[in-house]
């Protein structure tokens, strides 16, 4: 049998440093990722992530486990160097409840792999 607990503020064990529950629900990164984006790509640690699709040079599609409830949710991407420009889309796609397909590119707007890839997603769970 499953059980549930219910409360609306949490608080440290010495009952300190309160927080609303709604605030860590809503807060809350749904899913995050850190993978291998060049040669063979592997994810390295992982919350909600079910898999990485290689797209392409420097594209890929992350596969949330647990769906989130819309497209209309936050993400923030970044790689290793800082002078590439991560975005969403590409590979053909967008935010969609269940993927999110993002691309790294180079100054010159060239498609390009990333050793270090990161995505943190936040918005609500279906």
């Amino acid at each position: 049998m499953a059980s549930e607990l219910r409360v609306n503020t949490l608080k440290d064990a010495a009952g300190n440093n309160s927080i609303a529950t709604s605030f860590v629900a809503e807060g809350s990164s749904k899913c995050w990722v850190n993978f291998n984006g060049s040669g063979t790509v592997a994810i390295r640690k992982s919350h909600n992530t079910s898999s990485i699709t290689d797209s392409g040079t420097g594209q890929y599609v992350i596969n949330i486990n647990s769906d989130m409830d819309s497209a209309d949710y936050v993400i923030n991407i970044t790689g290793n160097n800082w002078a590439q420009v991560a975005s969403v889309g590409g590979a053909g796609g967008s935010l969609l409840a269940g993927t999110a397909a993002i691309r790294f590119r180079d100054g010159s707007a060239t498609y390009t792999d990333m050793t270090i890839s990161m995505a943190s997603i936040q918005g609500d769970l279906a």
